[in-house]
């Protein structure tokens, strides 16, 4: 037998996948269990449905960083949730047993008071209809698109609807966040606890949570392969799920197992991430900023049109400027660049033809726009290098074109240096 880290063993079985519990990038193939149909939720009514079924891909994968395993071919629109409910059967003393702890134990921490208890995936709903015993004076909503519906006197509500974080998290503010046995079917199960996570930052409350999902411990010792259909994606061990709780920025307060094991659970926070809502505000700003400042600029080009006007950069952040802003090669033909490899190229997207800048020297413009502000003071020194001069030279500048030499900005030559390029010494 070749030794463990024989690299010749490992090398094929490398693959580069992002982990859907910790997001990083490096996995090993675990378990190729070929071509299979699917396995809870095809429900064939003859044997020749059953026989013709269509065959899926069991690519299960093992993340070297957190031991998450997940089928790295899995497509969530092969999964059709929408023709059968994903009902787990299970009528058991011990599983009757462990569904009653945890419900007492989320009844503790809820208290008895009013309060909004949501279930996302409530499936059959019996887990949010027992809690009624435990919680008579809160409000108990599921959401699931493909779950049971409302029966009177069930005193929950029930919604075949997905759960929108950023919207119910407002308009609910639950005090407890239920998520059984459903993470293990998202392609992004960390993604959307982090979206839990973000919208609870925002909104500024920080509901308790109760996460549940199977746990392949056992599997993974025993060589259990039963464990591994296509339906559930992501099969979480003890150390995936924790770091996956750990990668959202969760306040855990209990990580414990249940059911002998085959389950693990948690209980915890949504703790505010105050930087996050100030990182998201502060991205908004901007995006409303430039959208706001684009309509300066394009007033601002209009009477350059008119005038002989260089753009000086044909490529990178001056052709971003070009096509941002629309500066057309009928109105906008003069393009230049310090870089002879770029010349007799064209801009991308608008198609002027890049010139050399001593183009400029025996033809004169009357204002050079210089998009790459970083550039800006090199540019500057070249033109006044070369002889190159013009009435304005301008750059972009907290949303609006500035003039480089007059205006207040933070990529200014020095005055001498200035006054030079710009003919005015």
């Amino acid at each position: 037998m070749p030794p463990l880290r024989d690299a010749t063993r490992l090398t094929p079985a490398l693959r580069s996948t992002t982990c859907p519990a910790c997001g990083h990038h490096v996995a090993v193939r675990f378990y190729d269990g070929g071509q299979r149909p699917l396995a809870t939720l095809a429900w064939p009514s003859s044997a020749e449905a059953a026989r013709t079924m269509e065959r899926l891909p069991l690519d299960f994968v093992r993340c070297v960083d957190c031991g998450h395993v997940f089928n790295a071919s899995f497509d969530y629109a092969a999964v059709p949730y929408s023709d059968k409910p994903n009902l787990m059967f299970n009528r058991g003393t011990l599983w009757r047993d462990f569904i009653a702890a945890a419900q007492t134990a989320i009844a503790a921490r809820v208290g008895g008071g009013p309060a909004t208890v949501v279930e996302i995936g409530h499936g059959d709903g019996s887990f949010l209809r027992a809690l009624v015993a435990h919680l008579p004076a809160a409000r108990l909503i599921g959401f699931d698109p493909h779950g049971a519906t409302s029966a009177p006197g069930d005193g929950v509500t029930f919604e075949r609807a997905l759960f929108d974080p950023m919207h119910h998290m407002d308009a609910l503010r639950p005090a407890l966040v239920i998520s059984r046995h459903v993470l293990e079917h998202f392609n992004d199960p960390l993604g959307f606890i982090q979206s839990l996570s973000f919208a609870a930052s925002w909104h500024e409350t920080s509901p308790l949570f109760y996460f549940e999902v199977p746990c392949v411990d056992r599997a993974i010792e025993t060589l259990r392969t039963a464990d591994f259909y296509y339906e559930h994606n992501s099969n979480f061990t003890t150390e995936s799920f924790t770091r996956m709780l750990q990668r959202a920025q969760l306040s855990t307060e209990v990580i414990d197992h249940g059911y002998d094991g085959e389950v693990i659970y948690a209980i915890g926070r949504l703790s505010t991430q105050r930087a996050h809502a100030e990182r998201a505000a502060a991205a908004t700003s901007f995006d409303q900023a430039v959208r706001a400042t684009a309509a300066n600029i394009q007033a601002q080009l209009v009477p350059l049109a008119g005038r002989r006007t260089a753009i000086w950069g044909g490529t990178g952040k001056a052709a971003a400027f070009i096509n941002a802003h629309g500066l057309d090669a009928d109105r906008f033909p003069i393009v230049v660049d310090s870089d002879p490899d770029k010349v007799g190229t064209y801009v991308p997207g608008t198609g002027q033809p890049i010139r050399g800048r001593s183009w400029l020297v025996g033809n004169p413009v009357d204002v050079i726009i210089i998009p790459a502000h970083w550039r800006a003071r090199d540019i500057v020194r070249e033109m006044a290098a070369a002889g190159i001069a013009a009435e304005l030279v301008l750059i972009e500048h907290g949303g609006r074109l500035i003039d480089y030499f007059r205006d207040p900005h933070p990529y200014r030559e020095p005055a001498g240096a200035a006054a030079r390029a710009s003919g005015a010494a």
